[in-house]
């Protein structure tokens, strides 16, 4: 069923302005960081003289350099460890048929409703009594447990919408479980995989309480942590603290513009198969 001309005239409509309210505040932010230190702002402000000071003292101030290298350390060592994990889970699940495989999925799924709020201050008792507080290991590990219930959901549903004939000649052809997986399941699996390398990665960067309790050293805060201290020190200078926020959130937008095409598809092969 095609959609009608007036269909096709509201729905362009609501796009224009579901971008504009998300662009305004990027926007309004931009504009901001561009004025000098200091700089009394309302509302969105186009600077007369813009200038990158504000980017220069909030580099300096915050030691943003040695956040975003925490940061992107921790980024690094969750993505590939969660998302093995979570590709060998949901085969294990979907393609061959473990044992209690239901009950064990019905636990990932109740993992997908508990909030990092209520598991922050146990896990931290918890990593404190092995020493991994205050340790990239810890938060990895944290980390990496805190996204897996949705690894393995968003796996297990593409592996279980995967041709199950092409399974089986690869089986009748004598190919074990790891070269069913390797070979046949994962080259078909590219565009499901790197959206959840995306999102571990994006989620990774984004956390703030998680890191906030599990390190308390500053010479290992990630950045968004970083970023809520450095919003307590200046608080009524906006244009740095724009600046500040610019910085933090520049890697994640590369990261998306990079990896675009191979998320969209993904979201999209998702959304048909579901």
């Amino acid at each position: 069923m095609r959609a009608t001309r007036g269909e096709n005239v509201v729905g362009y409509l609501l796009l224009a302005l579901m971008t504009v309210v998300t662009l305004v505040p990027f926007a309004s932010i931009l504009l901001a960081s561009l004025h000098a230190p200091g700089t009394l702002i309302a509302g969105l402000s186009i600077p007369t003289s813009p200038s990158l000071d504000s980017f220069r003292r909030a580099w300096t101030a915050a030691s943003f350099g040695r956040l975003l290298i925490n940061s992107a350390i921790i980024g690094i060592c969750v993505v590939p460890l969660a998302v093995v994990l979570a590709t060998l889970a949901g085969y294990a699940l979907a393609v061959l048929r473990v044992p209690a495989g239901g009950f064990f999925f019905r636990l990932f799924l109740l993992g997908l409703t508990l909030p990092v709020e209520l598991i922050v201050v146990p896990l931290y008792f918890d990593l404190r009594s092995i020493g991994l507080t205050d340790t990239y290991l810890g938060v990895v590990l944290a980390e990496s447990a805190l996204f897996l219930p949705f690894g393995v959901f968003w796996m297990r549903t593409h592996f279980r919408t995967s041709p199950r004939e092409l399974v089986e000649a690869a089986q009748l052809d004598g190919a074990g479980s790891f070269t069913v997986l390797t070979r046949v399941l994962l080259p078909l699996a590219g565009p499901a995989v790197s959206t959840m390398a995306v999102l571990f990665f994006m989620w990774s960067w984004n956390q703030f309480l998680l890191v906030l309790i599990l390190l308390q050293d500053p010479t290992t805060r990630t950045a968004p942590a970083g970023l809520g201290f450095f919003v307590g020190q200046y608080t009524s200078d906006i244009p740095v603290l724009c600046a500040g926020t610019l910085i933090v959130i520049l890697p994640i937008f590369v990261v998306y513009l990079l990896f675009q095409r191979k998320f969209i598809s993904g979201m999209l092969q998702g959304a048909v198969k579901g």
